[in-house]
């Protein structure tokens, strides 16, 4: 049997032709006609003031949290089913993070969690839109224009999705996109930020640029370029926009492919879901997703581990996800749990990812949701 990876990276066939276009230019160290073509593609699609590539989702939440102006003290509402990245920008700020409960329908942040955890001390409400589904935004939208908090949308998963007709990274503060091999559309390693306000492009260009007014100088608005605040190198290469630019290009075609594989795995796994034997996503009616990931639930650990070592042994391969934050030993020592830990845990311990990916054949599929089948004994 021939092996079915858990990811591919997503390729259209012409990046090795942009990459070689992007050597023949000579402009390789960023900012380039690539990243300009990228930065333009993500406004139009947005309608963000403006778009930025950074050198990762990780950057482009660390961006984020410098626009947020996140001081030491301040803190930041999270979910703890989260990667570290989400965490960690804030982190960095020298910010104590304040975990909150999920959702068991989404993963995604409890939003009736939250209000509770707001403190005289917090700056910040970072939402994550897992797998691509939106938090419920209208109402923490609300709660941060109550209490004069920011908004940071971890949309690492969500390029193409939206909330009530609104793209996810567009509707908060800041939003945050990543384009590492494991997303929809990758540039190896890569991410953007998107800046929501028009008076806070500037600056976000300066923190980009090391802390230098480069970017104006490259638009010819000053005839040298100086340092003006802090800020780290965050622009990737202009080969990594390169590599990415033909993805954009395509990005309904990648679209379409992976939505057509993820309601296959659904129409397929449903009699199992109906029968008691696991869960299926679920998807509110007021979210549009980007099928960035199948997952299926187990009836617990024990289940799910035996699982994957079954399908394994078959040559494919799954995967779980996050182990959550405030079980970790940074994200005890940075953070707290706000309430009670009623689904985090739980769920976090029954998730399953299955392949899935674009181009991912019929035939492949066919194999992972016949050994799905025959791991739970339903034919």
């Amino acid at each position: 049997m021939m092996n079915i990876p858990f990811n591919v990276p997503p390729s259209t066939g012409r990046e090795a032709e942009c990459l070689a276009q992007a050597m023949a230019n000579r402009k390789l160290c960023g900012d380039g006609p690539f990243t300009h073509r990228c930065h333009e593609w993500l406004e139009k699609k947005t309608g963000t003031a403006k778009a930025l590539l950074t050198t990762s989702g990780t950057s482009a939440l660390e961006m984020a949290a410098l626009l947020c102006d996140v001081q030491p003290g301040d803190e930041v509402i999270l979910p703890s089913y989260t990667f570290v990245s989400t965490a960690d920008a804030f982190v960095q700020r020298g910010a104590t993070m304040v975990y909150v409960d999920i959702r068991p329908d989404t993963m995604n942040i409890d939003e009736t969690k939250i209000e509770a955890a707001v403190t005289d001390k917090t700056r910040v409400i970072c939402v994550v839109h897992y797998a691509g589904v939106s938090c419920e935004m209208d109402t923490i939208l609300d709660i941060a224009r109550r209490h004069n908090l920011k908004v940071v949308e971890d949309a690492a998963q969500g390029v193409m999705s939206e909330y009530k007709g609104r793209p996810l990274g567009a509707m908060g503060d800041v939003g945050c996109y990543s384009f590492h091999e494991t997303k929809n559309y990758t540039m190896g390693e890569g991410g953007a930020v998107l800046v929501n306000h028009p008076e806070q492009v500037e600056q976000a260009e300066i923190f980009r640029e090391k802390g230098t007014n480069r970017s104006r100088f490259i638009r010819g608005q000053v005839d040298k370029y100086t340092w003006v605040d802090y800020g780290a190198s965050y622009l990737p290469s202009e080969l990594n926009a390169a590599y990415l630019w033909p993805q954009l290009e395509d990005a309904d075609k990648i679209n379409n492919d992976r939505m057509r594989i993820w309601e296959r795995y659904f129409e397929a796994l449903s009699p199992l879901a109906e029968a008691g034997l696991i869960e299926l996503p679920f998807i509110p009616e007021e979210c549009t997703h980007n099928a960035h990931m199948f997952y299926i639930k187990c009836a617990d650990l024990e289940e799910r581990t035996a699982l994957i070592a079954f399908l394994k042994e078959r040559s494919i391969y799954s995967a779980f996800h996050y182990i959550p934050l405030h079980t970790a030993p940074a994200g005890l020592r940075f953070g707290r749990f706000h309430g009670e830990d009623v689904y985090t845990t739980r769920e976090s311990e029954r998730l399953t990812r299955l392949p899935l990916y674009y181009g991912l054949t019929e035939e492949d599929q066919n194999t992972v949701i016949a050994a799905v089948k025959e791991f739970f004994h339903f034919s």
